[in-house]
């Protein structure tokens, strides 16, 4: 399932991280223009409290988390191309942000009982599918 972590990044993984990665900086790159009344972005395909301050603020709060771990996955790609070893840790580092963002999105609104499957969703992805790739990359040396 998941060969080469010690020798090379799997296809899996760095199409994981490319994905990931560029999505999430596409959703900061969309919210930062909605903020700044470049485009308008329809309430009802945002998430519950979208426009009220304390929950704008609250998801503005991921902000830096989510573009350190879009920032260190996309250098893991790219030292991964470039048949350098140094790729595992940003990899490892990537992933564990990832599961940061999704595990504290999923329990805030699980405190709210907010349970909107278009925000489940991809927030338990980002919680549960590092766990492909982290204990392979954490045992090896």
């Amino acid at each position: 399932m998941v060969a080469n972590l010690g020798i090379g990044m799997t296809a899996s993984l760095r199409h994981f991280l490319r994905i990931t990665d560029i999505a999430m900086l596409a959703y900061w790159a969309v919210s930062g223009a909605a903020i700044a009344g470049l485009i308008q972005m329809p309430v009802a395909a945002m998430y519950a409290g979208y426009g009220t301050p304390m929950i704008d603020a609250w998801n503005w709060s991921f902000a830096p988390l989510d573009i350190a771990f879009a920032i260190t996955g996309l250098v893991s790609v790219r030292l991964a191309g470039a048949d350098d070893p140094r790729w595992r840790s940003w990899a490892i580092i990537s992933l564990v942000l990832t599961m940061c963002a999704g595990g504290m999105a999923v329990g805030f609104w699980a405190l709210l009982g907010s349970f909107d499957l278009s925000w489940w969703v991809p927030n338990l992805i980002l919680l549960l599918a590092p766990l492909i790739w982290l204990p392979a990359l954490l045992r090896q040396p």
